[in-house]
């Protein structure tokens, strides 16, 4: 691992954070150079960190909103860029969870330096959670998996997992689509598809994933990269009952990628499992309602560490079932 080069970066959206609340650098992990976003002080020894991983086509940016709520707090958290995604380097050629698996190995072990860390993964990220959960030798103290897929997916995922038509377009039109039609599309369609309410997008968060976005031949290859994910979740789950670490499902009943029911469905595969539905969420509820997604990892994780949190996250614990 290379030292961490550290500059100080603002937290757009927050309430209370400050420019110097939110640390970004760049680390290597699993032989991936990425970047690292780290709030709050060095985890006293045996209390661990927060490790947040977000969704495909997203980056660690999505948890600033809540990270800047968790440095107010004043608790460890940190969010990384996955391999293929943000800052980070590119995805090689072959299969795309294993090359996730080891990243995240790495990524654990690294921050288990002062105690076994709680993961929080929001949709790929929620996958890449529980597959690590389910490897016991990984120092991990408790997962929360938000609106993980391959379990009882949205008619739209399930189009990607086939053939997709803008694969197929782009197979049989002559001339390419202008860039500017496809970021006007993406434009209009990504917060459909992360807020609950698109018209509360924020700006700065929707352009992150349409500058993924801008031209036909990059929008057929991520296309192309999410079908070939897809076809890898079928067996992604194989192994959830070795899941022995305490296990928070989210659910969002606004969730248009990843259907409640997903949720209900990992619920009843891990038996100890709490499952948290919250109908008025969309598929990044970080994005929602970060408020409350930081007092919510903030409340699981002093569960899982096993020390009584100073407060009682309001009306959320409440809404966990058991």
């Amino acid at each position: 691992m290379t030292a961490v080069q550290r500059e100080i970066e603002a937290a757009p959206g927050s309430r209370t954070a400050g420019p110097e609340d939110i640390r970004a650098g760049h680390r290597s992990f699993a032989g991936v150079r990425t970047r690292v976003l780290e709030v709050g002080p060095k985890p006293k020894r045996g209390t661990g960190r927060l490790v947040l991983l977000h969704g495909y086509c997203d980056s660690a940016d999505t948890w600033r909103p809540a990270l800047a709520e968790l440095a107010a707090a004043g608790m460890p958290a940190v969010a990384v860029d996955l391999p293929g995604f943000g800052a980070a380097d590119p995805l090689r050629p072959g299969a795309i969870l294993a090359q996730l698996d080891a990243f995240v190995a790495e990524v654990t072990r690294c921050y288990a330096d002062r105690g076994k860390v709680v993961l929080g993964g929001n949709s790929l990220g929620g996958t890449m959670s529980l597959r690590a959960a389910c490897r016991e030798q990984l120092p991990i103290a408790g997962v929360v998996s938000i609106a993980a897929p391959g379990f009882v997916d949205s008619w739209l995922v399930r189009t990607v997992g086939k053939y997709p038509l803008p694969l197929r377009l782009a197979a049989s039109l002559p001339v390419p689509v202008p860039g500017f039609v496809v970021r006007t599309i993406a434009g209009l369609v990504v917060p459909w598809l992360l807020y609950a309410d698109r018209s509360a997008a924020d700006i700065a968060h929707v352009s992150r994933f349409t500058g993924l976005f801008p031209d036909f031949r990059s929008t057929t290859t991520r296309l192309d990269q999410a079908r070939r994910l897809v076809a890898e979740l079928a067996g992604a789950y194989d192994g959830l009952e070795s899941i022995k670490v305490p296990l928070l499902v989210v659910a969002c009943g606004k969730d248009r990628l990843v259907t409640a029911a997903a949720g209900r469905r990992l619920h009843t595969l891990v038996p100890h499992s709490q499952l948290m539905l919250r109908e008025e969420w969309g598929h990044c509820p970080q994005l929602d309602d970060p408020v409350a997604i930081a007092e919510l990892l903030s409340y699981f994780r002093a569960g899982a560490l096993h020390k009584k949190p100073r407060r009682r996250a309001p009306g959320l614990a409440q809404q966990a079932a058991g």
